[in-house]
């Protein structure tokens, strides 16, 4: 696993109407404060890649679908320096991912569906803090 990152096994609430899907919490390990929440869809066949944030740490979960992640460790003083990671998030993978600043990442749909990656960062977005 890249240094930094974090998976977080989320909770699902069943009953006869459906669920609930449980995110980010302000109790958790995890959370430092909240910048913005916004919601990404990705068609099948499609890759948003490659970016990385040079302030944002990113929380990632599947809100619909099943999504591929991929992410790139470059940062010269890392223990995990080179290493690439997948994972796998989906409604029934039900995780988040937490993924420190400068962490390349992108992603696309594991499958022939539109997929619903949610975000919930700790900084509001700025075009001038992202690199592509």
């Amino acid at each position: 696993m890249i240094e930094g990152v974090k998976i977080s096994p989320l909770r699902q609430i069943f009953d006869e109407r459906g669920k609930v899907m449980h995110m980010l919490r302000q109790d958790s390990s995890v959370f430092t404060r909240f910048g913005e929440i916004y919601f990404s869809t990705t068609h099948p066949g499609a890759i948003k890649a490659w970016h990385l944030h040079k302030q944002m740490t990113l929380n990632y979960v599947a809100a619909y679908g099943k999504i591929k992640l991929v992410l790139y460790d470059n940062r010269e003083k890392s223990e995990t320096k080179g290493l690439v990671q997948e994972i796998i998030l989906s409604n029934d993978n039900h995780i988040l991912v937490s993924i420190p600043p400068m962490i390349w990442n992108g992603f696309c749909s594991a499958n022939n569906n539109v997929a619903v990656l949610a975000n919930c960062s700790d900084i509001p977005h700025d075009k001038e803090e992202i690199k592509r």
